[in-house]
């Protein structure tokens, strides 16, 4: 048996699977601070002797192995969460091989191993809720360098229309602060499950998806891409999306996948809301490889 964490502002999903990446038992523990949530966690796994565990979570956090804060969540919003070291206290509670990367990363390892691209080579899964992140995997490896990317946080161009400031504390106008839940509340007047109606809020925030992925596109050429997250689950954003991209693109590209077969190239997340915790799976499963 295996174990995967999903570490989010809100909440930490865990649970227990096989190397097949089918979910056999979760539980969900609320996000407070650590001294109160990672009993919990620790307390749940060790009830169920899993062979090693796989921790995707939120950031930034320290993904260097060379680093001598490896494995700590850094300058984290959480406030108690910050210089936090995840990685070693999970390893020191449960003594099992682990593997430690962001969500976002978690997430593309699922759904490039058991999701919307299984069978290529890459993948790109982005998500866009509370905030925006993602992950991509690039011949089978997780793309990572200095750190993980930070992809929520690249800038873009602002629409004719839009006259909003940005609410990034750090950048004020990047992508996450122009297109990330908060920042459609903050423009708005209200939340985005409150604005399914609203044609402009999505033609607006696709216009700003859009951009970024055509971006991620130009330098990394996934073979697909995959967007999950809450606005995601605003079913008119696809479709808009998806001619935002080909009108920025402007044929450049001659493959089918960015022209007439790009719904098929920008797609919603196969394993639904389990994409991180199924790449929490194969993260324990290869940190057991690496054991052997």
């Amino acid at each position: 048996m295996l174990g995967s964490i999903e570490a989010g502002g809100t909440k930490f999903v865990c649970g227990i699977g096989n190397e097949q990446g089918e979910v056999l038992e979760r539980i969900s523990i609320p996000t407070k601070t650590p001294d109160e949530t990672i009993p919990e966690v620790i307390e749940f796994f060790k009830k169920r002797k899993v062979e090693a565990i796989g921790i995707g979570t939120f950031g930034p956090i320290d993904v260097k192995k060379s680093s001598p804060t490896y494995g700590h969540v850094l300058n984290t919003p959480k406030l108690a969460w910050q210089n936090y070291p995840f990685f070693q206290t999970v390893l020191d509670e449960l003594q099992v091989p682990t593997g430690f990367t962001t969500d976002v990363n978690a997430a593309a390892l699922g759904e490039y191993q058991f999701g919307a691209a299984k069978g290529l080579d890459s993948c790109l899964y982005i998500t866009v809720g509370t905030g925006i992140g993602a992950g991509a995997v690039v011949n089978g490896e997780l793309l990572e360098g200095l750190s993980h990317p930070e992809m929520g946080h690249i800038i873009v161009r602002r629409h004719p229309d839009d006259h909003f400031e940005g609410n990034c504390p750090f950048h004020k106008d990047c992508f996450e602060g122009l297109a990330a839940g908060p920042a459609i509340e903050k423009r708005w007047g209200k939340k985005g499950i409150e604005l399914t109606d609203r044609k402009e809020v999505w033609e607006m925030e696709a216009y700003y998806i859009a951009q970024a992925l055509v971006q991620y596109i130009m330098i990394l050429v996934p073979e697909r891409i995959v967007i999950g997250g809450g606005v995601a689950h605003q079913e008119s954003i696809f479709p808009l999306v998806r001619e935002n991209v080909k009108s920025l693109l402007n044929g450049y590209f001659t493959h089918q996948e960015l022209k007439e077969n790009i719904a098929d190239y920008i797609v919603a997340p196969g394993l639904k809301d389990n994409a991180g915790l199924v790449g929490g799976l194969v993260l324990a499963r290869h940190a057991l490889e690496e054991e052997e």
